[in-house]
């Protein structure tokens, strides 16, 4: 978090979203800052067959699948999928399962999955077994639209026959579990426009619930941090700094504490800058001793179509080196291929 901290005690800089719109056919359309682009003269079939010949040599051709899976969009992964099934019988996820091993195996099925899917098999993930883990649950449910969450509600209910919110209700407690089913209600602004009024009020009602009460009124940092869009959660936070002597991410830090405190200030960090917040956990993920496997696949794959360009950026400025270079001194072989090349580095 200490990037973070640095940046906070400095003045929130306005975002500009036009400068992430490029005008079609006169109109204003999000510029795409994902890595993977579709592939030119796409033909499923001619894919699956690809595929099949890789898998079923007596030595399994991986550099193939590789250069296949990774060059082509999410969508397109799907329609090789349906024809692969068609034309052999068996799925292509039970294929590769039986080709491939370790972290080349857990990546190759994660691009596999369409988003709604994979990111409903990651809740699952984080709320089965011993533990729960906290960080995932908040990374997917505070960076996903509306519409993705709903979508999400709908894929787990129908792959593992639950409601996602009762899930969270027995996996979670207290606070925590409040502030997840308010961002799991898919009810945040997704529009632009800032309302300065509305900003300057609810800066004064996180004051008060917070540095200005005995006790903290939680509720109140829920209702609004679950509800309002990152440009005007920005706009809050420099009028929570004209009525406070410290930043809300700081005063989140000494009047919160446990799994809401990290919630509510990982909420902050990805109203105001998203890609960063990726830059730092793919950092953490491979700092020191180790890599955290888990975290390195579920950014890759879950940003790949999204702002992995904005990562990459953010990574170097915050890092000073590149993620396609700390790829390369941590990772290795077929697996660091497919990372390397969700980077965009064919």
């Amino acid at each position: 978090m200490s990037f973070f901290k640095k940046i906070f005690k400095n003045a929130f800089p306005d975002r500009n979203p036009g400068k992430d719109t490029v005008v079609v056919k006169g109109k204003p359309k999000p510029k795409y800052y994902g890595t993977v682009v579709p592939y030119p003269n796409f033909n499923a079939s001619s894919d699956a067959s690809t595929l099949q010949s890789a898998i079923e040599k007596h030595e399994v051709d991986i550099e193939v699948i590789i250069a296949v899976l990774v060059k082509r969009n999410n969508e397109q992964r799907q329609k090789i999928k349906v024809v692969y099934e068609a034309s052999t019988g068996k799925s292509l996820e039970k294929a590769l399962k039986s080709a491939l091993r370790s972290d080349l195996e857990d990546v190759t099925l994660a691009l596999l999955m369409d988003p709604p899917h994979f990111d409903a098999y990651l809740l699952r993930k984080a709320t089965k077994g011993f533990g729960t883990n906290e960080d995932v649950l908040v990374e997917v449910l505070a960076t996903r639209s509306n519409q993705e969450i709903r979508e999400i509600k709908r894929v787990f209910k129908q792959e593992y026959k639950k409601d996602l919110e009762e899930v969270i209700k027995d996996e979670t407690s207290g606070d925590f579990t409040t502030a997840l089913l308010a961002l799991l209600k898919a009810q945040k602004d997704e529009s632009v426009e800032i309302d300065n009024d509305l900003a300057r009020r609810d800066a004064e009602i996180l004051f008060e619930a917070g540095e200005n009460h005995k006790g903290t009124n939680v509720s109140a940092f829920i209702d609004i941090l679950s509800k309002r869009s990152g440009p005007q959660l920005t706009k809050t936070f420099q009028h929570y700094a004209a009525v406070s002597d410290i930043s809300l991410p700081k005063a989140l830090d000494l009047e919160l504490k446990g799994d809401i405190e990290d919630c509510l200030i990982d909420i902050v960090k990805c109203s105001w800058n998203t890609p960063a917040v990726f830059a730092e956990k793919l950092h953490l993920a491979m700092k020191g001793h180790g890599t955290c496997e888990d975290t390195l696949i579920r950014v890759m794959v879950s940003r790949s179509e999204v702002d992995l360009k904005k990562i990459i950026e953010e990574y170097r400025a915050m890092y000073d080196v590149s993620l396609q270079e700390a790829i390369l001194m941590d990772t290795k072989g077929h697996y660091e291929s497919v990372l390397l090349g969700l980077c965009g580095a064919h």
